[in-house]
């Protein structure tokens, strides 16, 4: 047993080495505070160097108002800073950095010097190392900071040997840098590397700072990417997200800037991947970069240490108003094209965005819009049975139809944008449709597509039917609640009820549920009560209920659509191609597959070599 020690003070160097493991866990972590204080300085142009992926050394440049003279050994203090004064103004923190315990920090466990220069003044210099400080000197200096890093945790062995290797060190650089580019748009950035310019992005002039987004993220992303542009309330949600057919089995795209701040979130991540639960495949994960704007009294930014992590003060609100305005883009996006047509879908399906759903408008103060009718036999029709001879089986009539189905003979009067998807030529082995359009080939998964176009039928009367239908139990379930759970069954039970739950208290650590949707009457309550619960703690709501209504409705439209190997007459394709063309989300079915190709006339040139 180790002998008691008396209570006593740590020493200053000591404390801020604790620090030090906090804040700088590698290179990487020293650029991103380095780049904090750079942009909260003003700057308009950032140059950072590395040597030895920033074992040997990391510089940053910046061009902003610069430090006093006499303000430099306090720079290296702890917990001083310019940036807050008192506690409103950490509740309202504007800047990227507050706290002031990064440079000292780094001057604890590093050699570190800083040179900056004011607008009118003397250039000055500041050296430090190991948590001694030198004496500040006058130097030459152009206006702005120079703050350069050398030989991090050089007195701290134990530390270092963490380390990797220079080019895996350089990597994590280099993703602090790309992230940062992605947050700041405004501001041109330059990378070096061992004397060799690695990556440079200019200014960029657009004013949602897409085109930032799109260098950054590569032609790879960029050519499956749909700009996302939204305001609900007090938040702005705007960035580029990708089609589900880009998805990738690792999340290493996805990218959550949170007022001009690269975060993890939890809330953000857990909306976008619910937009995207009705047209991702498996386990893929969506690629995504989305940028939010909201007040500062909103969000709280000192939870974490390397502020990586934000809360937000309505995360309810936040969770459906991402996931609305994503799902709003994938529900308006056009099919996959081939290489060739690299470019937006077709303009007639470039619809103004619909009012945003209810939940997130509510959360913050906007009016709820008026439900658009549905007819009564929304459900009916999304079964018909299919018919044969001309008519179109595979669409109901509808009087709210734009212009009746066209037969293939109607190709020369019609013009190229009233159908994107063309008409239908032939059907290949009973699966797929091929049809003609001004790009092209089509070839359409019938099958797939049908099926999305009954589960959209399907959705829509199932979410006409208001208040959500509920079934009380026979037997009511009672099951032993944790405290977490006991709270948020009484903070949520409005929003419980809203949903077809009935949850009660039945003790002091159990509750019971009473009764279910009647969608869900077969689903097992408690599971299903804990699982809403889960989520209402975690993210603060759920849409766990609509996962498994949808999952239902996507079952019943997978048996309901029509098979393969039906032989379909061209007026029953051309049915199939306009209900397409007027259907949410088409271009993928219900599984997160492809609905539809499009193949251009230049692919199909290149097969038979024409024009060589």
């Amino acid at each position: 047993m180790q002998p008691q020690r008396p209570i006593r003070p740590l020493p200053d160097v000591l404390i801020s080495q604790i620090a030090a493991g906090e804040v700088i866990e590698r290179p990487a972590s020293a650029l991103r505070e380095l780049l904090d204080n750079a942009i909260d300085s003003g700057a308009s142009a950032l140059t950072v160097r590395l040597e030895q992926g920033g074992l040997g050394s990391v510089q940053v440049e910046d061009d902003g108002c610069g430090i006093p003279a006499e303000e430099l050994p306090l720079a290296l203090l702890r917990h001083a800073t310019s940036k807050i004064a008192d506690l409103d103004e950490l509740h309202h923190a504007a800047h990227l950095g507050f706290r002031g315990e990064a440079l000292a920090a780094m001057a604890a466990v590093a050699e570190i010097e800083i040179i900056s220069r004011r607008a009118g003044a003397d250039g000055a210099r500041i050296h430090a190392s190991a948590g001694q400080v030198a004496a500040v000197q006058p130097t030459a200096a152009q206006q702005g900071t120079r703050v350069t890093l050398r030989q991090l945790f050089f007195n701290l062995p134990a530390r270092r040997k963490f380390l990797k290797s220079p080019q895996t060190e350089y990597a994590w650089c280099a993703d602090v840098f790309k992230r940062t580019a992605i947050a700041h748009p405004q501001i041109a950035l330059r990378l070096w590397h061992d004397g060799q310019l690695k990556l440079q992005f200019e200014r960029d002039p657009s004013p949602h700072g897409l085109d930032r987004l799109a260098a950054v993220l590569g032609e790879a992303f960029s050519a499956h990417a749909l700009p996302v542009s939204a305001q609900i309330g007090p938040l702005a949600v705007r960035g580029l997200i990708c089609k589900p057919t880009a998805a990738r089995a690792r999340a290493d795209v996805q990218h959550i800037i949170v007022n001009n701040r690269w975060v993890r979130d939890r809330t953000v991540a857990h909306g976008v991947r619910a937009a995207y639960a009705d047209v991702l495949h498996g386990a893929l994960q969506p690629q995504y970069a989305l940028l939010l704007d909201l007040p500062s009294e909103l969000v709280d930014v000192n939870v974490h240490p390397a502020k990586s992590e934000v809360r937000f003060r309505d995360s309810s609100a936040v969770h459906q108003a991402v996931r609305h305005a994503v799902e709003q883009v994938l529900a308006r996006a056009g099919g996959e094209a081939s290489s060739s047509h690299p470019s937006a879908p077709p303009a007639a399906w470039e619809q103004p965005p619909s009012a945003l759903p209810t939940t997130a408008a509510l959360a913050f103060g906007v009016a709820r819009p008026s439900p658009s009718p549905i007819p009564w036999d929304a459900l009916s029709r999304a079964y018909a049975p299919l018919a044969t001879a001309d008519a179109a089986p595979l669409q109901a009539q509808d009087s709210a139809a734009p212009r009746p189905y066209a037969q293939a003979t109607d190709l020369a009067a019609a013009q190229p944008d009233d159908f994107p998807l063309g008409f239908a030529l032939a059907q290949l082995l009973g699966i797929y449709i091929l049809a003609q359009n001004r790009h092209g080939l089509v070839i359409v998964d019938m099958h797939a597509a049908h099926e999305r176009i009954v589960y959209e039928r399907l959705k829509a009367a199932e979410q006409a039917d208001a208040p959500v239908a509920v079934q009380p139990l026979l037997i009511p379930a009672a099951f032993a609640a944790s405290d977490a759970e006991m709270g948020a069954a009484e903070d949520h039970a409005d929003a419980l009820r809203s949903l077809g739950v009935e949850l009660d208290r039945a003790g002091p650590s159990s509750l019971v549920v009473r009764a279910t949707p009647t969608l869900l009457a077969h689903a097992d309550p408690i599971r299903l009560a804990r699982g809403l619960l889960a989520d209402l703690i975690s993210q603060g709501t759920s849409s766990r209920l609509q996962e498994r209504r949808n999952a239902l409705l996507s079952s019943m439209a997978c048996h309901g659509a029509v098979r393969a190997n039906r032989q379909l007459t061209l007026a029953e394709m051309n049915g199939l191609l306009r209900d397409m063309e007027r259907t949410e989300r088409a271009d993928q079915c219900n599984h997160g597959r492809p609905t539809w190709r499009q193949i251009g006339l230049a692919d199909l040139d290149a097969l038979f070599l024409r024009g060589r």
